[in-house]
C-alpha cells in the first residue's frame, strides 16, 4: 500500500455518487416555481370560500341557522352579508383579480370563525385543546394560505400579472 492513499472506492466512482445524490437533492429540494405554486393555493382558497359563500344561500343550516346557533346578531343579515364577501372575493382569488386585496376580507371572515366556532371548544366540556385543535384544522390552513395570498399576490398566472404586463407593454411604445 502507498502512504497517503486512502483505502475506499475509485475516486471516479464517488464522484459519480457525489452527481447522483447532488441531482437527487436538486429534484426533491429545488424552490418551487412561484407561478404554479400559487396558482394551486389560490385554486384552493378561491374554491373553498366560493362554495362555501354559495352553501350560505342554499342550505339554511350553513347560513342563517348557523349564525343563529353561534349567536350572532341578525343572523339572516349576518349570513347573508358573509356569504356574499365569500363569493365575491372567494372568485376574485381563484381569478387571480386584485388577490391581495380580495384575500383581505376572507381573512377577517376565516379569524372570526375561528373566534367564534373553535376558541370557545377550549372551555366547553368533553372539547378542549386537542378536539379544538382537530376541529380547527381547515380553518387554520385557510388562514395560512390567506397571509400567503396576501404576502404573496397572484403570481405569475393571474389576471393581476396579466394586467401588469400589458400595462408594461403599453409603457414601452
Amino acid at each position: 500500500m502507498q502512504p497517503g492513499r486512502i483505502i475506499g472506492p475509485p475516486l471516479n466512482s464517488v464522484k459519480e455518487r457525489g452527481k447522483e445524490m447532488n441531482s437527487l437533492f436538486r429534484l426533491f429540494f429545488r424552490p418551487a416555481q412561484g407561478a404554479a405554486s400559487i396558482l394551486l393555493v389560490r385554486l384552493a382558497v378561491g374554491l373553498i370560500f366560493f362554495t362555501q359563500g354559495i352553501l350560505k344561500y342554499i342550505d339554511p343550516n350553513m347560513g342563517v341557522v348557523r349564525f343563529t346557533r353561534i349567536g350572532f346578531p341578525h343572523p339572516y343579515f349576518t349570513a347573508n352579508f358573509v356569504g356574499a364577501f365569500e363569493i365575491v372575493c372567494g372568485f376574485l382569488v381563484l381569478l387571480g383579480l386584485w388577490t391581495r386585496a380580495a384575500a383581505v376580507p376572507l381573512l377577517i371572515v376565516i379569524t372570526t370563525a375561528i373566534a367564534t366556532t373553535k376558541i370557545p371548544e377550549l372551555f366547553r366540556a368533553n372539547q378542549g385543546f386537542w378536539y379544538m385543535v382537530s376541529d380547527a384544522r381547515t380553518d387554520f390552513a385557510m388562514f395560512c394560505s390567506l397571509l400567503f395570498v396576501i404576502l404573496a399576490g397572484g403570481g405569475a398566472w393571474s389576471l393581476d400579472a396579466q394586467r401588469g404586463r400589458e400595462k408594461a407593454n403599453l409603457l414601452s411604445f
